[in-house]
């Protein structure tokens, strides 16, 4: 059986853009919102979290800044650029493509 955690090694990267879909937010905050939406299925550690945070402002699709939490933190929080926004819904697209194909494949008699 497939373990989530093979799963998101694929698709980490498209998590953390959908997730900044919804609002700019920190680390803890990303890992949070994705565990919450994936109803715990997803539980991301910081030592995937921040590669995969560096990958996507590397690519353009994210940037970050410095900013006090509502706990009264100084932490880096990340933003979805309209780069960003492309590349989430390309990923989707191909996301729903791959997985209707599986699907396909499962149903298959």
């Amino acid at each position: 059986m497939t373990r989530a955690a093979d799963v998101l090694q694929g698709t980490l990267d498209l998590l953390i853009l959908k997730a900044l879909s919804l609002a700019p937010m920190h680390g803890w905050g990303i890992t949070h919102r994705i565990q919450q939406m994936s109803r715990d299925a997803f539980q991301i550690g910081q030592g995937s979290l921040y590669p995969a945070l560096h990958r996507c402002e590397n690519r353009g699709w994210v940037t970050s800044h410095w900013r006090t939490t509502e706990n009264n933190r100084i932490a880096r929080y990340y933003d979805l650029t309209a780069v960003g926004r492309r590349a989430l819904g390309e990923g989707i697209a191909r996301w729903r493509f791959y997985t209707g194909a599986v699907d396909l494949v499962i149903d298959a008699r």
